[in-house]
């Protein structure tokens, strides 16, 4: 599927440029949960059939970010899967994370500095070149959430083997639209409801074979049991033997839609999205006269630009004192377009107003 037939498959209300907040679903994956709801209503659900959407959802995503789908559990926030990461850490390890970073990134790592783990922060522009001998792991998120800013994966994964680093990289802003190589990388997360345009709770953890037995399933339940439902009672731990092992209970009505709207998404491929999305990035920041980036996010330093947008029924965000818009599949060209003329007037009437007060 190309990306224009993919883009007629969703109906946003007005320009929206605020998938780095949350994604919109397509219409396969609104028909599927009115579907779900109705069985619901009706007393009618088999909760074993959910299953087979999970095992989907695992496959599509392993496409996507070019990984295996043996190595995929199913999480339902990054924390969680960050918090997984954490237990690989032990009293003496070094961890290195990016200052600027997501907290659900931050939060886990943070935390064991009470367990006698070495908690290095630095600025994500000095990541890649602090990774040293004494680093146990390195965590960071493939685009930063705040700006944009995409990570030079390629270096990130020269200097992690070149010293033998575990490498734990968030692809919630990153998956669907960056090409990512997942399985180069020992632990990777996403939360699916941005860019992947899936419900909220419904996410994603990678796990390499070569550290999985380094790691603690913290919130492993009956559904991480290598035939879940024989695992439902009475001990011993009995964990799945692939990347299942660090499944959670799924919220079951997120996975009907994520199933489909993942499988659609990997049919186009990240190559075509990515250049789509990055391509009417740059057709905004050339409309106000910026230089082309990398990246599917662009933010600006423009007071009164997220009202001023919200009020032309242009979706946005404000993050980190920063207008941040993005840009996805459901974009066209004229939403760009309606963007670039409401900023522009804002920038002439910010200038306006210097000057009169000179």
């Amino acid at each position: 599927m190309d990306v224009r037939a993919a883009a007629a498959l969703f109906a946003p209300e007005g320009a929206y440029l605020d998938t780095a907040t949350v994604g919109l679903p397509p219409d396969v994956a609104v028909e599927a949960a009115r579907r779900d709801l109705d069985r619901w209503r009706a007393g009618r659900l088999v909760p074993t059939e959910y299953d087979a959407l999970i095992q989907r959802s695992r496959q599509a995503y392993a496409r996507l970010v070019g990984g295996s789908a043996d190595r995929v559990g199913i999480v339902s926030q990054v924390s969680v899967a960050s918090a997984v990461a954490a237990s690989a850490l032990r009293p003496g390890d070094q961890v290195l994370l990016a200052e600027e970073d997501f907290t659900s990134v931050l939060f886990p790592f943070l935390q064991t500095q009470g367990a006698g783990v070495d908690v290095r922060v630095v600025p994500l522009d000095r990541l890649v070149d602090a990774i040293e001998p004494a680093t146990t792991m390195v965590a960071v998120s493939a685009v930063q959430s705040a700006d944009g800013r995409v990570l030079d994966l390629d270096a990130l994964e020269g200097a992690s083997r070149a010293h033998d680093v575990v490498t734990y990289v968030d692809l919630s802003q990153a998956a669907s639209w960056l090409a990512i190589g997942a399985d180069r990388f020992d632990i990777t997360a996403c939360g699916a409801y941005k860019w992947l345009c899936c419900p909220r709770g419904t996410g994603f953890i990678s796990v390499a074979p070569s550290v999985a037995d380094r790691l603690t399933p913290v919130a492993a339940g009956w559904y991480a049991g290598e035939d879940p439902w024989s695992s439902i009672y009475r001990p011993p731990v009995r964990l799945a033997g692939d990347g299942r092992r660090f499944d959670v209970s799924p919220a079951w009505a997120g996975w009907v839609a994520a199933a489909p709207t993942l499988e659609l998404l990997a049919d186009v491929g990240a190559g075509a999205i990515g250049a789509h999305d990055v391509g009417l990035a740059n057709r905004l920041r050339a409309g106000i006269g910026l230089p082309p980036s990398d990246s599917a996010i662009v933010s600006l330093d423009m007071p009164g630009a997220v009202e001023a947008l919200r009020a032309q029924d242009i979706a946005c965000a404000g993050r980190d004192g920063r207008l941040r818009l993005a840009f996805h599949l459901y974009v066209n060209e004229d939403d760009v377009d309606r963007a670039i003329a409401v900023l522009r007037d804002l920038s002439t009437g910010a200038r306006a107003s210097a000057d009169g007060s000179r």
